[in-house]
């Protein structure tokens, strides 16, 4: 059986690491490690450190080599205005699941999105959204997850100066 368990501080570094990993399963590419990664794990330090921050992750720990994980789920719950198929119009969003490629098919990634999908039915959450990788969509459809189809669009503006 896989054990789950609730990240905590000390797991920053880690999640930030396998942000990289789920990064490159993405992009098809690994992104070179800096300031965005040094600013992921100062930003999961500071929100996992509140319980009542509205962000989660759940991890599965690496047994060999002793220490560090072998996968994650990281997710939020976001609030917005209700509507009628979700009054409280609150959302939960995983932005971030990934497994190490030496740990893959053993069911690591379900167990985190299983805990993570409990954490969200523990405060309320009836709707939640994920993009999903092409290898990782078989499990969401699995979970019970569906495609949408609106049109997804971005804008990104300059950086203050």
């Amino acid at each position: 059986m896989i054990e789950v368990r609730r990240a905590g501080v000390a797991d920053a570094a880690e999640l930030a690491r396998l942000r990289g990993v789920m990064l490159a399963d993405m992009d098809g590419a690994a992104p070179e490690p800096g300031r965005w990664s040094e600013i992921a794990a100062t930003t999961l330090r500071e929100r996992l450190a509140d319980p009542l921050d509205s962000l989660a992750a759940f991890v599965v720990d690496r047994n060999a080599p002793p220490g560090g994980l072998a996968a994650c789920a990281i997710g939020v719950i976001e609030r917005s205005l209700g509507g009628p198929e979700n009054p409280s119009g609150d959302v939960g969003y995983v932005f971030n699941v990934a497994t190490d490629r030496d740990h893959r098919r053993r069911g690591c990634s379900r167990a985190c999105m299983v805990a993570m999908l409990g954490w969200y039915r523990q405060r309320g959450v009836v709707r939640v959204e994920l993009r999903a990788s092409r290898d990782g969509e078989p499990l969401y459809r699995a979970l019970g997850f569906a495609p949408t189809h609106p049109v997804t669009m971005r804008l990104v503006l300059p950086a203050p100066l």
